[in-house]
């Protein structure tokens, strides 16, 4: 695996790096020795899918409070999304800052959200899957989000002709309130 660390600390995109035969390919796209060797968490809990059947499908900005925090390993396996982490931790000094990558099943990018950053995607095709590996289990009173479309991190989303997002994500409150 190549790992690139990206404007936000901790935050990593995670290249496969394949061994070619006649049969195709082979590549790990998870190692706990790999991850503890960067002081990334490498401790999965729970791993999840979701399935998005229409291009502009919403989800998020999701994170977990402390203390049960969560990093999240994102690798779209079929079709594509524009991946988003925002960091929310106040002592970093890229506070507020995001960060977006476009994740497609023909790249098999992995992103690295660290524990303290806000996650949500957009999906850019239809039939869109994406799997998570998550260290910690979900914990309903714990779970947060802030609004996708908040002035605080001016994420530019990409145009689409309509975008279909739950009552929930698009009911959270801005950042400052």
């Amino acid at each position: 695996m190549i790992f690139r660390e990206t404007k936000l600390k901790g935050a990593y995109l995670i290249e496969l790096e394949p061994h070619h035969d006649e049969r195709g390919f082979f590549a790990r796209s998870f190692c706990q020795e790999e991850f503890a060797s960067r002081g990334l968490n490498p401790h999965v809990a729970q791993s999840s899918v979701s399935f998005n059947p229409r291009r502009g499908t919403l989800r998020g900005m999701h994170y977990q409070a402390s203390p049960h925090e969560e990093t999240k390993l994102i690798r779209c396996t079929r079709g594509a999304i524009f991946d988003v982490i925002i960091d929310l931790r106040r002592d970093s000094h890229t506070f507020k800052q995001y960060f977006a990558v476009e994740l497609t099943a023909a790249n098999r990018t992995m992103l690295y959200v660290p524990m303290g950053c806000a996650h949500g995607f957009q999906t850019l095709a239809d039939d869109t899957e994406v799997f998570y590996q998550i260290s910690t289990p979900y914990h309903q009173p714990s779970g947060r989000g802030v609004r996708w479309d908040d002035p605080a991190f001016a994420i530019k989303w990409p145009e689409v002709e309509s975008r279909i997002i739950s009552a929930r994500d698009r009911n959270y409150k801005l950042f400052g309130e």
